[in-house]
């Protein structure tokens, strides 16, 4: 084990942090706008809308994320004249609009059925209230459904953010420098995988904890019971 190699690894990936929160941010933002509408559908009594939601989370998540990026990003140029004649080759040409569209389609997909299953928990009874002093069906959503569905969504949100993270690795195969491929390159420089790999892991690993922290204090904060249970004295253990 090379112990000076891994030193010396260490601040060359971590140049590559940026580029990877990028992809990963970025993508699950947009994937976050393209959740809800399809989740929405899902649950439409409307059975077009509703099986087309279906087909694309089918889709998506009954493929690997790797052939995913490779479809959009080689299949593509199958498509070229199309896509030239209506503005879109340019974007489809750069790995960076692939991926980032590889990988905002899969988590929209997972993000969607996660917020459905949101949705569906909020009790019938919430529901009726907001109904009985006059709520229409937007307010309904907008002030009582949505807000407590993401809440009971949250944890398993956090699970699908650290997902995208470490498939963000992924991108590297179509030519984008993250850290994942930055790691290859000292690689095929150094022949050394074991400790290249092992600097990549620990990065991937330090990012991971970091947003399962702020996940769970943005849980804790939209949880107010959890706050007060914190904040409740713990009673001594009677002994006889």
């Amino acid at each position: 084990m090379d112990f000076q190699l891994i030193q010396d690894s260490f601040p060359k990936l971590i140049a590559a942090i940026p580029t990877t929160l990028t992809l990963a941010f970025v993508s699950i933002f947009i994937g976050f706008f393209i959740s809800v509408p399809v989740a929405l559908m899902r649950l439409s009594k409307n059975r077009a809308l509703s099986f087309v939601a279906y087909g694309y989370v089918y889709i998506i998540r009954s493929t690997p994320l790797l052939v995913q990026m490779f479809l959009i990003y080689y299949g593509s140029a199958q498509f070229r004249g199309f896509l030239g004649s209506v503005g879109l080759w340019s974007s489809f040409r750069e790995p960076w609009f692939c991926a980032i569209l590889a990988l905002a389609l899969n988590t929209g997909a997972y993000t969607s059925e996660i917020i459905r299953g949101g949705i569906q928990s909020v009790s019938a009874g919430q529901i009726e209230a907001a109904r009985a002093i006059g709520m229409s069906p937007f307010l309904q959503f907008r002030r009582i459904i949505f807000p407590i569905a993401i809440r009971q969504a949250l944890p398993a949100y956090g699970n699908e953010i650290m997902l995208i993270i470490k498939s963000t690795s992924l991108a590297s195969t179509i030519t984008i420098v993250e850290v994942t491929g930055l790691a290859k390159q000292i690689i095929s420089a150094t022949y050394r995988p074991v400790e290249i790999f092992i600097v990549a892991g620990a990065i991937y690993l330090s990012i991971t904890f970091v947003v399962s922290r702020i996940v769970m204090m943005i849980e804790w904060w939209l949880n107010p019971h959890m706050r007060s249970r914190a904040l409740k004295p713990v009673k001594a253990i009677e002994t006889h």
